[in-house]
This record gives C-alpha cells, sequence and structure tokens, in this order.
C-alpha cells in the first residue's frame, strides 16, 4: 500500500468520525457546540502534526543530505486530496443516515468547499509537522556527530 493512501484512509476516517462525534454532540448538548468543534479541530490538527513530525524525523534520520529525501509534500498533497474528497463523499452518505446529522450539506458542497477545508487542514500542518522533524533529527544527529571535546580549547 502506497504511504500516502495509508494517510487519506486513515485522516479521512478521523475526520468523519469527529465529523459524526461532533454532530451527536451538537444534537444533544447544542450550547456547548463552539467548545466541542474546537476541540475536534485540536484532535485533528494534533493528529496530523504528529504523524507530519515522525515523516519529517524518518526522512532525515534515513538520509544525511536534506537535497536527497522522500519528497513529502507530494505524499501529504496526495493524501489531503484523497482525505478530503473521500471524507466528504463518506459524511455525505452517512448523512443520509437515520440518527446521523453531520449539518444536511448537498453533494456538491462536499466534494467543493468542504472537501477544499479538510485539504488544507491536512496539507498545512502536515508540512509544518515535516519541516519540525526535519529540524529536530539535524539537530539529533549533529549533537551524536560532534565528539564531545571538539569545542574545547587546546592550551
Amino acid at each position: 500500500m502506497n504511504a500516502w493512501v495509508l494517510r487519506a484512509a486513515v485522516l479521512g476516517a478521523v475526520v468523519v468520525v469527529l465529523r459524526t462525534v461532533l454532530g451527536f454532540g451538537m444534537v444533544n448538548w447544542p450550547t456547548h457546540g463552539a467548545l466541542m468543534r474546537i476541540l475536534c479541530l485540536i484532535v485533528l490538527v494534533g493528529a496530523i502534526v504528529s504523524w507530519g513530525l515522525l515523516d519529517g524525523r524518518a526522512d532525515r534520520s534515513a538520509g544525511s543530505d536534506p537535497d536527497r529525501g522522500s519528497d513529502l509534500t507530494l505524499r501529504w498533497l496526495k493524501a489531503a486530496v484523497a482525505g478530503g474528497v473521500g471524507s466528504g463523499l463518506v459524511a455525505w452518505i452517512l448523512d443520509w443516515l437515520p440518527r446521523f446529522d453531520l449539518g444536511d450539506n448537498g453533494l456538491l458542497f462536499e466534494l467543493t468547499a468542504g472537501a477544499s477545508f479538510i485539504i488544507l487542514l491536512i496539507f498545512v500542518p502536515a508540512l509544518i509537522g515535516v519541516g519540525i522533524g526535519r529540524i529536530l533529527a539535524e539537530r539529533r544527529g549533529a549533537k551524536r556527530s560532534t565528539p564531545p571535546h571538539a569545542h574545547a580549547i587546546a592550551l
């Protein structure tokens, strides 16, 4: 399985689960809607940034040359597009089932505006995580490669 397909499937499923939980919460506790939305957003962005961080660290640890690393930008872009469009389609289908309240959005909205929001919500935090992961891996590699007495002044 391609790496981007796994990311798209998992993150698309996380988006659908969070939208379902949010819909359930909005029906039962409508006065807490803002807090629930922020909490769902934090959970989703946290999962994406942490996965991007792991990707960045693994990529930089695999090769010391920064110009020869994997193309994580394209991997995450494909994952974001597939996850955004797929989660929109699944959410639209689930919204037809009884007891599922996912916003009553139409198919055109879910596949365009809704999907574009999810695409950006996956892509941007993932690349931030990749960048942070690469920086952390470089720092750890620099600490390992520098001998402990390299900075001592010879008398």
